[in-house]
């Protein structure tokens, strides 16, 4: 169900007339609506946006001249903008060089106005094509959008075909978008060309986690299972966090089989009974069973497609589901936090059947008997005695499924539009698109994601007070810690573990001194592949450097020495070689890689042999260029990415003797994390 922002009350398109996707069609079929349908109407320019994403540099309307244009208005925490960016990418992966998908983020939640938190989504949702932060609501304004997500085509001369809201178009929009580029290659007016990109994932190294988004803990094994989500995949460790088994080959997909051939699809929340291990694989639509002895996976539940809206349930593999995101069983019942249609559902164990069992799939905040109350998608589910807790996340509420009374209460939360950091009692109480929560002796932990906070609320007296992080994004241990949009929550042996999902670490809260400290998670470097993660050596934001000319013998090898100063506490990925080339200006090339381990201190050699080929005069100039990630020392959280370049003046002189030339660089971390 699409969601409006009822502060924008402009017509779409105003002064002109609105057309949805299926009068559209039937225009491009010869069939007419008057004049007001023959009118032209020039598509908004982009200028008002704040930042751009997997661009070189801001796009204008002029840019994307020549190219059919699909604009996305968006949000990241909206479970049908998550659902429209599948078929956005197999559109641009059936018109790759005739169709631009522009998306343009109009955050709901003040969090998703910050320009490094959408980033982070991007990155999140592996969002390839350009993104522009419209944080003010211009771009949205201009175009007079009302609801996430919105849609809107663009001829390739400028003019806006359409639009429409909600999700579920691919069908429409590809034979629009197809007889677009039909008639207007016909024309010769379509441009080939491709944009300038700089995607944001060329900026991030791999790490041991990308984007937990939950976690489990079994006290009595000593184990943690975490949704290693980004990583598709199952990561098994201690408690102390020795990784002892990984379900999962971390390719998107969805594949039955042992633990080394299983694919998943963004898992997230799980559910443990005896041997077994529930899986809610969300980007599949459907619920996993790990065999934690066979190490086997097999799906129980959904077909892999999304089901729709009015979906009633259905039997084990034969029904479809929509977004399964948390799980918790109770007797032989599995409960699902459904967030796609805005549900709880009910599986039985035994049977296989499953069910909607509370919310009508109206979204919103509305309690009552189970068919009738209104949730609104919920994303964290946990029991307690009788009741099922839950995160409902876009109004910003924690609730509760009564099991005996069969009725839904809201604990604190108004509604979509009713948020903020507010700690208190009862109605006073805000907080910020929570994804996670857990029940430890009567108090409920929340995962107050987007306050970057864990908060802990008394369901008798409805107090709400803040547990622990000071509520800024950010990465830091100890008594006044920093977290990055948690998501998911698990406790045993008086310890809170936190899925930290932006800063891809697992924290540790010991309960009774509240200080924090990051889970270590150690992983033998032979079993932790990166084969095939290395990216282009030129990606988009490459530093270009100065340096002086050099004096080189022809008759010797030269040696560039380079220094890399890091930031403190970070050192380069001890997973990853360095990779560095050079080459002249005939196009003859020499390249290496180096690993962390072969290096003294920060320092490497690009070595420089057969000078009198490389150097073919007595003056020339060479390409030197640097490609490697780093990580913070102790290998946990985000990695990052850099590379750096130079043409390098060299001058030939047999007299000169020495060989070595040092230069130091000095590494940035990204803006943000300065500011941590």
């Amino acid at each position: 169900m699409m969601k409006r922002n009822n502060k924008n009350k402009k017509s779409l398109f105003a002064g002109t007339t609105v057309f949805s996707f299926l009068i559209i069609t039937l225009l491009f079929f010869g069939i007419k609506f008057g004049a007001a349908a023959q009118k032209v109407v020039p598509a908004p320019e982009f200028s008002d946006g704040t930042a751009w994403f997997n661009v070189a540099e801001p796009l204008s309307m002029k840019d994307l001249k020549g190219k059919v244009v699909l604009i996305d208005f968006w949000t990241y925490c909206c479970i049908n903008c998550m659902h429209v960016i599948p078929d956005l990418k197999k559109l641009e992966a059936k018109y790759p060089h005739e169709l631009a998908v522009i998306g343009v983020h109009s955050g709901k939640f003040n969090n998703e106005r910050e320009v490094e938190n959408i980033r982070q989504a991007v990155l999140r949702y592996e969002i390839e094509h350009p993104v522009v932060a419209d944080s003010n609501f211009l771009i949205w304004n201009a175009y007079g959008v009302r609801a996430w997500p919105t849609l809107v085509l663009i001829d390739p001369e400028g003019n806006i075909v359409g639009s429409d809201t909600g999700e579920g178009h691919y069908e429409i929009l590809d034979k629009l978008i197809g007889k677009l580029i039909s008639e207007y290659r016909s024309k010769n007016l379509i441009n080939d060309a491709p944009l300038p990109m700089s995607l944001e994932r060329e900026k991030y190294g791999p790490g041991i986690l990308s984007f937990p988004g939950k976690i489990l803990a079994d006290e009595a094994a000593g184990r943690l299972y975490i949704a290693d989500t980004n990583h598709n995949r199952i990561v098994i460790s201690s408690l102390a966090g020795e990784i002892v088994d990984i379900a999962g080959n971390g390719v998107s997909g969805n594949v039955d089989g042992s633990f080394e051939e299983a694919g998943f699809k963004h898992p997230q929340g799980m559910a443990l009974q005896g041997k077994f291990l529930y899986v809610a694989d969300t980007g599949n639509h459907i619920v996993r069973k790990l065999d934690l002895e066979k190490r086997t996976v097999s799906t129980i539940a959904g077909t892999g497609k999304q089901a729709g809206y009015a979906a009633s349930g259905g039997m084990g593999t034969l029904s479809p589901m929509n977004s399964p995101w948390d799980l918790v069983i109770l007797g032989n019942k599995l409960y699902i936090a459904m967030a796609g249609v805005h549900q709880i559902w009910e599986m039985d164990l035994e049977s296989a059947v499953f069910k909607p069992y509370a919310g009508s799939g109206r979204e919103g905040c509305i309690d009552g008997v189970l068919d009738r109350c209104a949730l609104a998608q919920p994303s964290g589910i946990a029991v307690s005695e009788r009741k099922i807790f839950f995160a409902d996340s876009e109004v910003s509420a924690i609730r509760y499924v009564d099991l005996e009374k069969g009725m839904v209460r809201t604990v604190v939360g108004k509604d979509l539009f009713v948020f903020g950091d507010v700690d208190g009692k009862g109605d006073e109480v805000r907080l910020q698109h929570p994804l996670g929560v857990t029940v430890y002796k009567g108090i409920v932990y929340v995962a107050d994601t987007y306050n970057h906070k864990i908060k802990v609320i008394d369901p008798e007296t409805r107090e709400c007070k803040t547990y622990a992080g000071i509520g800024t994004a950010g990465f830091k241990d100890g008594p006044e810690p920093q977290f990055y949009e948690p998501g998911g929550l698990a406790i045993a042996n008086e310890k809170l573990y936190v899925a930290d999902t932006n800063n891809h670490a697992i924290r540790v809260v010991d309960m009774k001194t509240r200080e924090v400290r990051t889970l270590r998670l150690k992983e033998h470097s032979d079993e932790y592949s990166m084969e095939g993660i290395l990216l282009p050596e030129f990606p988009g934001f490459t530093k270009m450097l100065e340096v002086p000319i050099i004096t080189v013998n022809a008759d010797t090898d030269v040696e560039i020495v380079i220094n890399l100063k890091f930031p403190a506490g970070y050192h380069l990925n001890p997973y990853v070689p360095l990779k560095y080339s050079v080459e002249n200006s005939k196009g003859i090339r020499g390249e290496g890689s180096i690993k962390s381990t072969e290096m003294e201190g920060s320092s490497f050699l690009v070595k420089i042999p057969d000078v009198e080929k490389m150097f073919d005069t007595l003056e020339t100039e060479i390409k030197v260029s640097v490609v490697f990630y780093y990580c913070r020392e102790d290998n946990q959280g985000g990695c990052f990415m850099d590379a750096i370049m130079w043409k390098q003046p060299v001058k030939m002189n047999e007299g000169v003797e020495g060989t070595a030339f040092i230069y130091d660089y000095e590494i940035q971390l990204p803006t943000v994390q300065q500011e941590w």
